[in-house]
């Protein structure tokens, strides 16, 4: 069966090559969108977000007790409690669909329950603050709120609905894992190994800082725009310009000469976020010095780069795939832009459902989601797909798909796939039969 497959993708590639007719004009379009999206990919994400996130699950594999995970994630635990800390852990992590995947894994390869794993993936790039606020600053108060709320109930009933329909597998799961002991990890304090993730995930966090919103542009010819930053792409810079007109605006990165914030404590961090993040690394370094094992510490890496391997390959490729079909935000691929936003016009079920489905396929960085939405709501996007592409498009894409079914398998991905995609499409008619 091996054998089986490796021909089977030696076959698919031939096929790739032999029958794509690489000189047409599209088809070179989109593979130059695939190489930009994979090289924004490569420059946005892996050192500052994926980097961090595979030590922090490298640390969880190895340093992470799984009766610990057990207790508070397992199927005994206390669903309040799983799926509550699952569910608002967002807030914290502020991550995007590519980054949470390492410490899903993590949690999951060590005992957590589908359920509030499958909680803590989705909400993890979907609860995120800065996107919220964003939202409701640049979309509206009212897109916001309902993002913010559909996101949190999202991610419970998501996992609820994971749990009850594995519940047998889950259980047999539960019932072949090896019999641990809370403190089968007990050679280290409890507040050390605290110490330890707390400083990983305050590298994460801060290390990624989001940029402020109100923004000041300094153009080169010396005139200034201030306004709400809505978003930016490679090459534009979106805003909501101040005053009651609150008119939206693009100004292209050439035409900027700098950019300015206003003083805040927000503003200081983003400004100091690098000097931040270094001196935490510090403390982390000493903190491996003074409370680890050099064989805990090869053990860790080990780890570490045992989820990389797994995980790397498949998102590089995603985000190849998704750039070829779909492009970067307002560049054109193989899939037209237009397709997409003629289809979600109104509030049918069908324009629910198209947006679901469209934003669970495309890759968003983080923040990108907001002027997208704008730029389609300009042109007659319905308010009830909007809600369906944000509460789909943060928290899944195929990149990120590809990853899922590694750690999960293929029938329970597409379930929580499918899932997502429903629950979007259903929020949204709501929210549109609401607002209308």
């Amino acid at each position: 069966m091996k054998q089986f497959k490796i021909f089977l993708y030696i076959l698919a590639v031939f096929a790739v090559f032999y029958f794509i007719p690489f000189q047409n004009e599209a088809v070179q379009r989109s593979v130059h969108e695939a190489l930009l999206m994979a090289q924004d990919y490569a420059r946005q994400h892996v050192l500052l977000c994926l980097v961090p996130a595979f030590f922090i699950a490298g640390g969880i594999a190895v340093f992470v007790s799984q009766a610990s995970v057990m207790k508070y994630f397992g199927a005994q635990a206390k669903k309040w409690l799983a799926y509550g800390v699952a569910s608002v852990s967002g807030t914290i992590l502020a991550v995007c669909s590519c980054t949470v995947l390492p410490l899903f894994a993590g949690i999951y390869t060590r005992g957590a329950g589908i359920g509030p794993a499958t909680t803590f993936l989705y909400s993890g790039p979907a609860i995120n603050v800065l996107a919220i606020i964003l939202t409701a600053r640049v979309l509206g108060l009212r897109l916001g709120i309902a993002r913010a709320v559909g996101a949190v109930l999202f991610s419970v009933i998501i996992g609820l609905l994971m749990h009850l329909i594995f519940r047998k597998e889950e259980k047999a799961r539960s019932e072949t894992a090896p019999a641990l002991t809370i403190d089968d990890q007990a050679a280290r304090p409890l507040w050390k190994t605290a110490v330890y993730f707390g400083l990983m995930v305050a590298i994460l966090v801060v290390a990624n800082w989001g940029k402020p919103a109100n923004v000041t542009l300094v153009l080169e010819d010396g005139s200034r725009i201030e306004g709400i930053r809505a978003g930016e792409t490679s090459t534009q810079v979106h805003l909501k310009t101040a005053g009651r007109d609150q008119s939206r605006l693009i100004v292209e990165k050439a035409r900027i000469a700098a950019i300015s914030y206003s003083p805040s404590l927000y503003t200081t961090i983003y400004r100091a976020r690098f000097i931040i993040a270094l001196a935490f690394l510090a403390g982390l370094i000493f903190v491996l010095i003074a409370w680890f094992k050099r064989s805990e510490l090869t053990e860790w890496t080990g780890s570490t780069w045992s989820y990389a391997k797994m995980i790397l390959p498949l998102l590089f490729g995603g985000v190849l795939v998704a750039g070829f079909l779909l492009g970067r935000p307002g560049h054109a691929a193989l899939i037209p832009e237009r397709w997409i936003s003629s289809s979600v016009g109104g509030n049918s079920w069908l324009s629910n459902m198209v947006a679901s489905v469209a934003g669970a396929l495309m890759y968003f960085a983080t923040l990108t989601e907001v002027p997208i939405l704008q730029g389609l709501l300009g042109s007659g996007m319905g308010q009830g797909p909007a809600l369906a592409l944000l509460l789909a498009g943060p928290a899944l894409s195929l990149p990120s798909m590809l990853v899922i079914r590694q750690v999960l398998g293929t029938k329970k991905t597409l379930v929580y796939v499918f899932l997502v995609c429903v629950m979007a499409t259903l929020t949204g008619k709501i929210f549109g039969e609401l607002v209308e």
